[in-house]
């Protein structure tokens, strides 16, 4: 007979550094599962390959319950990225929760006469290639986002990888580079502090925390959305009852106080939903940014 899960202390795998959107993320979901469950829920840090180390750890640890990760955009793009995954993405995990939806938000140095997005089309018309946007790095949604708008647009603008956020607004702010299409996280300060101009959001419907700026495809790009997410994964073969626990667990985790002052922080979409939902949207964004890459011929780095 199986002893009652859980008895001992869960781990949530980030496959990023500490202190970034996801990490934080992560550890407020851990605090709220832990109260609900009544064991501890830690969170591990564990960056590098573009999440395939963090990612790979949960596929290879017993399918018990008590080694979770927090997956993200990286989860359903690094199959087209990288042929040779140590894992397979869809047979290796078993779904948990779609914690979150996010987006990103589209910005330029306020020096610049660039108001709009349509004012950013012409400009890149008019000069192509003189534009530099910044990116996280290859495959990131800083820079898939910036890629599917120069698809969609017919522009070029030419892109400068980052080893994260902060270094390519620094350089942003200085002038290096003229746009992004960045976290929320990384922009709010700036943009309230008029640093930083924002011109759009990447999500399909417009946000509650920036309820006056409209979509990418609003603002003249029809058919553009950008998605960042949040979802729960632990390995395949975990037991369908503790999947539906910690399935609860989450359901309940973002209806709290905790996740309503992030929602505002992170430009969040709260979800919660079951297992089955995150497997579903995990696949359709799988098949969609795979036929971009292939366009594109991105590559990982």
């Amino acid at each position: 007979m199986r002893a009652a899960y859980p008895e001992k202390i869960i781990r949530i795998i980030v496959p990023f550094a500490a202190g970034g959107g996801t990490d934080v993320i992560a550890r407020t979901l851990a605090q709220e599962m832990s109260t609900t469950l009544g064991r501890p829920v830690i969170i591990e840090n564990k960056p590098g390959g573009g999440t395939i180390l963090g990612t790979q750890t949960t596929a290879t640890s017993p399918p018990d319950g008590y080694t979770l990760v927090m997956a993200t955009f990286a989860h359903a793009v690094n199959p087209s990225l990288n042929s040779k995954l140590p894992f397979d993405t869809f047979k290796d995990f078993a779904a948990v929760a779609l914690v979150a939806r996010s987006f990103n938000i589209v910005v330029v140095n306020p020096k610049l006469p660039i108001k709009s997005i349509a004012d950013l089309t012409a400009e890149a018309k008019a000069h192509p290639d003189a534009l530099n946007y910044g990116t996280f790095g290859t495959g990131t949604s800083a820079h898939l986002a910036g890629e599917l708008y120069k698809s969609l647009a017919k522009v070029n603008l030419t892109t400068v990888p980052y080893k994260g956020a902060a270094p390519a607004i620094t350089d942003l702010l200085g002038g290096q580079i003229q746009v992004m299409f960045t976290t929320v996280a990384s922009a709010s300060a700036l943009i309230a502090g008029g640093q930083l101009r924002a011109l759009a959001v990447t999500s399909a419907e417009r946000s509650p925390a920036y309820p006056d700026l409209p979509t990418v495809a609003e603002a003249g790009v029809p058919g553009y959305v950008a998605e960042s997410w949040y979802g729960l994964f632990a390995p395949t073969q975990t037991p369908p009852e503790i999947i539906t626990q910690l399935n609860s667990a989450v359901a309940k985790a973002v209806q709290s106080p905790a996740f309503e002052k992030l929602k505002l922080n992170e430009g969040l979409i709260m979800m919660g939903g079951p297992p089955d939902q995150l497997d579903r949207y995990v696949r359709e964004q799988e098949a969609r940014w795979r036929k971009l890459i292939q366009d594109a011929n991105i590559k990982a780095e």
